[in-house]
């Protein structure tokens, strides 16, 4: 009787745990950050990059960090009115068709470039400058999906929302906290998409607590732009290294 009470009881505060979300990164510490992203257009079109990036932070000031961040990695695979165009930059010339030797040419910037980006410990982004400027790494910039933690603490069923705009399209998106464990936070994502485009927007993400970065996310959003149905899938994740 009194091993079941413990147990009951166990579980009722693992349930009531609650958590205060925040960055908690130190300066000279390395991250890996791998991301795909994936837009299928049905018979339009398509395409599917992936990228890997590597990530340190430079400088953290009164619980905002600046990190500088490059492209370490980059592949890319898209359908274009019947055309198939590929590359990938882990391939020498030798495995290049004469498309995926013009694009290396055109992706050459991206690693040449260094991304510097401002993060409040709430995983608000405030600035984000790229040097050189590379105008083709903007539309990343400008794509910016972060996560802002609420002011305060968090516990399962706790939810948060957020709104932004982008080339027109107004999202905003809500934040479920569905499950706590020793070291993770787990969060549903769900949301709507109006403007140029009508939409529903579902995902997960998780984040690590010793850190507070989101280790994992997987993000769909499915929109209806001018009759045509475009689904496009995120999935990222991101380690200490």
């Amino acid at each position: 009787m009194i091993i079941a009470f413990l147990a009951i009881s166990n579980v009722i505060c693992v349930a009531q745990e609650s958590v205060l979300l925040r960055y908690k990164m130190k300066k000279g510490e390395k991250y890996e950050l791998t991301m795909s992203m994936k837009q299928d257009m049905g018979a339009t079109g398509g395409m599917n990059m992936k990228f890997k990036f590597n990530s340190s932070i430079g400088e953290v000031n009164k619980g905002s960090y600046v990190s500088e961040t490059k492209v370490k990695t980059l592949s890319m695979d898209m359908l274009q009115g019947g055309n198939v165009m590929s590359y990938d930059s882990t391939k020498s010339d030798d495995e290049l068709d004469m498309m995926g030797k013009q694009m290396k040419a055109q992706f050459a910037p991206f690693f040449k470039a260094t991304i510097y980006t401002t993060t409040s410990s709430r995983g608000k982004v405030t600035s984000t400058e790229i040097k050189p400027d590379t105008p083709a790494l903007n539309q990343f910039k400008d794509q910016n999906n972060s996560i802002e933690y609420p002011e305060e603490k968090v516990k399962v069923g706790s939810s948060w929302s957020d709104e932004n705009n982008n080339q027109g399209m107004k999202m905003k998106t809500v934040y479920t906290v569905s499950k706590i464990t020793k070291d993770k936070v787990l969060i549903d994502v769900t949301g709507d998409v109006s403007g140029l485009g009508t939409g529903k927007i579902i995902g997960k993400v998780v984040v690590d607590r010793a850190s507070g970065i989101p280790s994992s996310s997987e993000i769909n959003v499915n929109v209806n732009a001018g009759g045509a149905e475009v689904k496009i899938s995120t999935k990222a994740t991101m380690k200490k290294v």
